[in-house]
């Protein structure tokens, strides 16, 4: 099986945070599914602005470098007010800049999240999706992935306790390996 690089990007900057512990559990699962998954950090990207687009600083550069390089994406995120943080948009921003030089376009990339609610980060995906779609990222459409966090969620050190659900979470890391080899 080849194995492919896989930039991860966690949508929240708050610590602790409940989708940072759920990215390092999915980091976890991966090995044996032919992913070796490295996290770009976005905390210390400044607000993307226009002015921008003919020098990148060099926080910008080395996270436009670090998506660039990466065979593929893994974003997890948490929904904020039915939508993404502002921190993922803004690290989206810096990926598709400057115009016509976007980072995302052919980049196969597999979306997820997690919450303690009902419906988990099922609309924040949606958003999310939408943006990658525009910019031309292929996507894992199935399994979609929406996970609810319970307190037993997570074994004492930070792995998946569910047989069933760390089954399913490989599948799903499976499927981006898949879409990678494709877009190869």
């Amino acid at each position: 099986m080849a194995e492919y690089t896989v930039g991860l990007i966690v949508g929240s900057v708050s610590e602790p945070s409940l989708n940072r512990r759920f990215a390092e559990a999915l980091v976890r699962l991966a090995p044996g599914t032919g992913l070796v998954i490295r996290e770009i950090p976005i905390s210390e990207l400044p607000f993307y602005g226009a002015q921008y687009d003919k020098d990148f600083p060099a926080v910008g550069r080395a996270f436009k470098d670090a998506v660039d390089s990466a065979d593929g994406l893994l974003i997890v995120t948490p929904e904020y007010n039915r939508s993404i943080p502002g921190a993922l948009k803004n690290a989206l921003d810096w990926a598709s800049r400057p115009s016509g030089q976007s980072s995302l376009t052919g980049k196969p990339t597999g979306v997820t999240g997690a919450s303690k609610g009902a419906i988990s980060t099922a609309l924040a995906q949606s958003h999310l999706k939408s943006i990658l779609a525009a910019q031309g990222a292929p996507l894992v459409g199935a399994p979609e992935v929406y996970i609810r966090i319970t307190d037993d969620f997570f074994t004492d050190d930070g792995a998946i306790a569910n047989e069933g659900t760390r089954e399913f979470l490989t599948a799903f890391l499976q499927r981006l390996h898949e879409l990678i080899r494709r877009w190869q």
